[in-house]
């Protein structure tokens, strides 16, 4: 709590009393003649100090110095020091009025700008990642050997994943984070992955390689860092980042007591309708996602009583989609306090540390509004969030980047997030598909989403197509459950409901990757299913303990899961693949991150550590702790001198996409086939040129079964009596028939990549002879 200023006196001062005669000097001043009646001469005004110096602004303080609360303001000064906002001013007066700010278009996204500058991405997850002793984790990836192995694979692009401090802050300390360093609070790297010089020189080494550098920002949320307590104890336009309410006192009854320990309580069901009905909070919004019985029931929670900064106790309540500990901003609040902390953060990735691009982390809950007459909140594609996405996106690509979106929603908001957006987003509309193909030997679902996705206006090429990444093989399947619940859809020959088609596909997953006593695969809460992309190829081949995968088994988990990488690499857009895919690794045992799974978070066991470079064969965990991974195909140096490894095999792969320009071609059908098991998918090579319609064409043909194929490709694209080839062969397998197909055999889990010739084949046909000339 301030004390006031210290002040002086003002006015002149009187004083009273006698003199050795008994005379009052207060008389003689009130009779200023002496006694032959002459005035009396006035003394000379005193000029005092203070005329000169003014008023000190020295603030006196008695609170205790070493107290975390609003009345210390050493800790409100030292909070202030390591906030994002503050960070983000400093940046801002540091750009305004520079011409570099005027040099980039940047209105409209452009995927295939951003796909020339690398097509082929690979991510990290920094706490996963081995080192050498004692060498960081950007070290680690700025190595030159890493560099040269990802050039002869064809990785052009590391997405570095979150590097940047996450957690909390609990009085004078910070506490871990609660979400894989998904819960920023800070524009500082984390001193467990490394520094800033390092992610410099990171950038630099990129660079001499052709390559770039990928980092993140999180513009739905921050941790509880000092952003979030400086708005907690009221100070200055703080509480305006976030989407947290002031609770009167009289109504803290309808607000839980917090635990012994903890600085939040989240709100049961009733407190939420009761609060609602109080018209403090919007209520409920239209999923709770993470939702975890006893743990997070409501997306909403209540502080503890907290001292402000100007004496005042209070208690808040805030929003967060994700976790407790992950409040969410406010991007329309009169202090536009949120939009300032995200653009700093965006700035400082850029600029201080040199990236080239971003990925918008949970970018698709920027607004929510209340709902109609007891209806949800308005949560999910709201403009307000386009609006906000496409402030951010601008101006990335403003002072020259480009960025990337994960928007697990409609396909029709993540098409509308993209119009003016970031320029690439995440595929999660095929994503749940191709997984449930592999696992069924069935490519009917994943065709339905390939052609909604089209029929949609979204072309592939403005997505990135991924195999394993830091998250659950996610089956919300928003689309068919959301939206389009009550829509129609032929599947199986029947007629369904979208949220039937959800239930059907989610059960089906449920079964591969969980039934039959499987032991390796998890279910995270009601998002999905925490596995590898290694334990999904082992499902699918009947596997049910991890101890089976050996010799034979584990070259047919190498075949599916290149089976997968084919799917991904050879369509338009853009291809990631992750340091598990690399190594073919597998989940962990539940014991050994026991700790980290108690809340419910079961995604620990995907994410186990990996010695992507053979540098510490010794090394049991990762330099942050999590157990390293078993893994199938062994360290990259290793692979790359066998023909049939893993990396081997998928630079093949990279080698046709990039010959052909696959990235940037536009896909024209996704047509019906004679197998179940098939996939088809027809490209036009044209760079995207509309025009282009006489460029060649180029069929991906995949077999999702484990079982030999024999069948026919039709698409009234393909033009009769051309020739059609294998790049992966180089053999002619046949031409194109006047019904517009031709016949394909597939072996187990083969990818084929066809090219239709440009020429007609002339054909000879059989004389007729007339009747008269026999």
């Amino acid at each position: 709590m301030y004390e006031e200023s210290s002040r002086t006196l003002a006015g002149r001062h009187k004083f009273a009393g006698t003199t050795s005669g008994g005379a009052s000097v207060e008389s003689d001043a009130k009779n200023p003649t002496e006694g032959n009646g002459r005035e009396k001469p006035r003394r000379r005004k005193w000029s005092r100090p203070r005329e000169g110096l003014g008023v000190s602004r020295i603030q006196h303080h008695f609170a205790d110095p070493l107290k975390a609360d609003g009345g210390n303001p050493s800790y409100v000064e030292w909070l202030r020091k390591q906030s994002m906002l503050g960070d983000a001013s400093v940046i801002g007066r540091g750009l305004a009025g520079r011409s570099s700010m005027w040099r980039n278009t940047y209105a409209m996204p452009d995927p295939r700008r951003a796909l020339a500058a690398a097509s082929v991405w690979f991510t990290t997850y920094p706490a996963a990642f081995i080192t050498r002793e004692n060498e960081s984790f950007l070290a680690s990836i700025a190595d030159e050997a890493l560099w040269q192995a990802f050039e002869k694979i064809g990785i052009g692009a590391i997405h570095t994943g979150p590097t940047k401090r996450a957690g909390g802050i609990v009085g004078w300390q910070f506490s871990p984070s609660v979400d894989g360093q998904f819960d920023r609070i800070s524009t500082r790297i984390d001193g467990q992955f490394g520094n800033e010089a390092e992610f410099q020189q990171l950038a630099d080494v990129a660079e001499q390689f052709g390559g770039i550098i990928i980092d993140d920002i999180v513009p739905g949320h921050t941790g509880k860092g000092a952003d979030f307590r400086l708005a907690e104890i009221a100070y200055k336009d703080y509480p305006g980042i976030y989407h947290m309410v002031e609770i009167p006192e009289e109504d803290w009854d309808l607000l839980p007591e917090v635990p012994e320990g903890g600085d939040s309580v989240n709100l049961s069901p009733e407190a939420e309708v009761l609060l609602t009905q109080k018209g403090h909070i919007i209520g409920s919004l239209q999923r709770v996602i993470f939702y975890e019985p006893g743990v997070k029931e409501t997306n909403w929670s209540a502080t503890r009583p907290v001292l402000g900064v100007d004496g005042k106790v209070r208690r808040w309540v805030y929003l967060h989609y994700f976790k407790e500990g992950q409040p969410t901003l406010n991007w329309l609040d009169p202090t536009y306090s949120a939009m300032r902390l995200v653009t700093g953060d965006a700035l400082h990735s850029l600029g201080d540390l040199g990236a080239s691009a971003l990925r918008l982390d949970a970018n698709g809950f920027l607004a929510a509004e209340r709902g109609p007459d007891g209806q949800p909140a308005w949560s999910e594609g709201h403009p307000l969030s386009h609006a906000a996405n496409q402030f951010i996106a601008s101006m990335i690509r403003k002072v020259g980047g480009f960025s990337f979106q994960e928007l697990n929603l409609t396909v029709e908001d993540i098409r509308d997030a993209g119009m003016a957006g970031a320029d690439l987003s995440y595929d999660f509309i095929t994503r749940p598909g191709y997984q449930h193909a592999l696992l069924t030997g069935d490519t009917e679902f994943l065709r339905l989403t390939l052609r909604t996705s089209l029929e949609s206006g979204i072309q592939p090429v403005s997505l990135i197509h991924g195999l394993q990444n830091h998250d659950e093989l996610t089956y919300e399947l928003v689309h068919w459950e959301s939206r389009h619940m009550h829509d129609e859809y032929e599947f199986r020959g029947e007629v369904v409901t979208g949220a039937h088609l959800a239930k059907t596909i989610r059960r089906e997953l449920q079964e591969a990757l969980l039934g039959r006593d499987i032991d390796f695969n998890l279910v995270f809460t009601t998002n999905g299913i925490a596995c590898t992309m290694a334990t999904v190829a082992a499902a699918s081949l009947g596997v049910t303990r991890l101890e089976q995968i050996q010799g034979e088994v584990t070259d047919a988990v190498r075949r599916a899961h290149l089976l997968l990488a084919a799917y991904n690499a050879w369509q338009p857009g853009a291809f990631a693949l992750s340091a598990w895919d690399m190594v073919g690794a597998l989940t962990v045992p539940q014991d050994a991150v026991a700790e980290l799974i108690a809340d419910g978070d079961t995604r620990w066991i995907e994410r186990g550590g990996v010695d992507l470079m053979g540098v510490n064969s010794e090394a049991t965990h990762s330099p942050a702790g999590l157990p390293k991974a078993p893994s199938l195909y062994g360290a990259l140096p290793e692979q790359l001198d066998d023909e049939e490894s893993f990396a081997r095999k998928l630079s093949e792969l990279i080698r046709l996409r990039d010959r052909y320009r696959i990235p940037f071609a536009t896909q024209l059908d996704v047509p019906n086939v004679s197998d179940p098991a098939l996939l088809v998918l027809v490209h036009r090579l044209d760079d995207g040129d509309p025009t282009a319609t006489e460029a060649p064409l180029q069929i991906t043909v995949l077999n999702f079964a484990n079982r030999p194929v024999v069948g026919t490709i039709r698409s009234e694209h393909l033009p009769p009596r051309r020739l059609v080839s294998s790049a992966v062969t180089k053999e002619t397998i046949g031409r194109v028939d006047d019904l517009q197909s031709f016949p394909v055999s597939l072996a187990p889990h083969e990818y084929q990549f066809f090219l239709v010739g440009n020429e007609d084949v002339p054909t000879q046909a059989i004389p007729i002879v007339p009747l008269d000339a026999a």
